[in-house]
């Protein structure tokens, strides 16, 4: 009775991936294919003027038998976000509150490195909790370094002009403190998380004021109006997106929604047509199911109705 000698390293199951499968002292699947074409079939006519021994081309429209087209890699897709964060929605969130403070507390030059500091402590709070988040830090050394050495060479000059400033430090430490946080936990898409950084953002409003040489009471009316707005749209963005078959997320949303637009009336009565529209934005439109594109056209109106409505209230 003749033994099978079974491969070394154990039974392999299943079809073989590579020559590293094959079973030691068999041919390989490179050997089996040069052994089958090494086999002498019969012989065919060559065309008028062909050359013996070099292949012809197939006018069939078939490939040759035998013959393999040479494998093509999946393509190297661009690697996205590498310096700029693919986050569409987070420059209305960093901007609608600057704009927002100079229509309500006025312009001053501090304003222009202040906006530089504002977009370029953004950039590199987004690197620095991406690498909380994926434990690499070393994988954005370079964006880290280049948004850090920008952030602080711009607040620089910035707190050179407006020493008081420094006193907004704990607040924006703070709120990067929550962040980290639930980037550490690989949870930074948490509702906590996106209302801490609606508040942060909207932080930006008191500073533009202070810059102009006003006081953050100035702009609270304004100031309450813009938060209400970004935190309403964490809220709405999530009851049409991720949360959008769970009821209890769209009912917080339109009821939020509906107290804003007391609070917003009540606070100026020209806020009424910006804030109607984002509660019928919020009890309408999630159930329309629509693509994120047409979410963030969306948002760009309702942000400039907000940024048009601000400057008539100032």
């Amino acid at each position: 009775m003749r033994t099978v000698r079974k491969p070394a390293g154990g039974v392999r199951t299943g079809w073989p991936e590579g020559p590293e499968d094959a079973p030691p002292g068999g041919p390989g699947p490179a050997a089996a294919a040069r052994a089958a074409a090494s086999t002498e079939g019969p012989k065919t006519a060559q065309p008028d003027g062909a050359r013996p021994g070099r292949a012809q081309p197939d006018r069939s429209g078939l490939s040759p038998a035998g013959a393999s087209a040479p494998a093509r890699g999946r393509p190297r897709r661009k690697k996205r976000g590498q310096w700029v964060p693919p986050q569409h929605g987070a420059w209305a969130m960093l901007l609608l509150p600057y704009l927002a403070g100079l229509l309500s507390a006025g312009f001053a030059w501090p304003d222009l490195p202040l906006l530089v500091a504002w977009i370029g402590g953004y950039l590199l709070s987004y690197f620095a909790l991406l690498a909380v988040k994926t434990r690499r830090p070393a994988r954005y050394r370079d964006q880290l370094l280049a948004y850090g050495l920008t952030t602080l060479a711009a607040g620089a000059v910035v707190l050179a002009a407006r020493p008081q400033l420094i006193l907004y430090a704990p607040v924006f430490a703070l709120a990067l403190a929550v962040n980290g946080f639930f980037a550490s936990r690989r949870d930074d898409r948490a509702l906590v998380n996106g209302l801490v950084s609606a508040a942060a953002a909207t932080l930006i409003l008191p500073v533009v004021a202070s810059v102009a040489g006003g006081s953050p009471w100035d702009v609270v009316g304004t100031f309450t109006v813009v938060l209400l707005y970004l935190a309403g749209t964490v809220l709405f963005v999530k009851s049409c997106i991720r949360e959008r078959e769970n009821t209890a997320m769209f009912a917080a949303s339109a009821a939020f929604h509906a107290v804003a637009l007391a609070v917003a009336v009540w606070i100026a009565p020209v806020y009424a047509v910006a804030f109607g529209w984002y509660l019928v934005r919020a009890a309408g439109l999630p159930r329309r199911r629509m693509t994120p594109l047409q979410l963030g056209l969306v948002e760009i109106v309702s942000s400039l109705l907000l940024l048009v409505s601000v400057a008539l209230a100032a």
